[in-house]
């Protein structure tokens, strides 16, 4: 689900071939979204103005240690992500 096109400052897309990272997912699929060294686990909530939205999500260390308590949205901008899994 993809509410218009994301463009940079020079007309390109923005992260185009990250948002087909997530064109197999349903909304509420449980979603783990890498970020820099740390990742979060949650449900899919869909991609608005180039960020992955999750709902009851949580943060973990690359180790897998929680880092934060549950959180009901995150906002991830899609151009940190650097992996999507199930």
């Amino acid at each position: 689900m993809l509410f218009g096109t994301q463009f940079s400052s020079c007309g390109a897309p923005c992260g185009s071939s990250r948002l087909g990272l997530f064109d197999t997912y349903p909304i509420g699929a449980r979603l783990a979204i890498g970020i820099d060294s740390s990742f979060w686990v949650g449900n899919f909530g869909g991609l608005q103005d180039g960020v992955a939205l999750l709902t009851n999500a949580r943060l973990f260390s690359n180790v897998g240690t929680p880092i934060d308590g549950c959180r009901p949205v995150v906002r991830i901008p899609i151009r940190n992500i650097t992996f999507v899994s199930q």
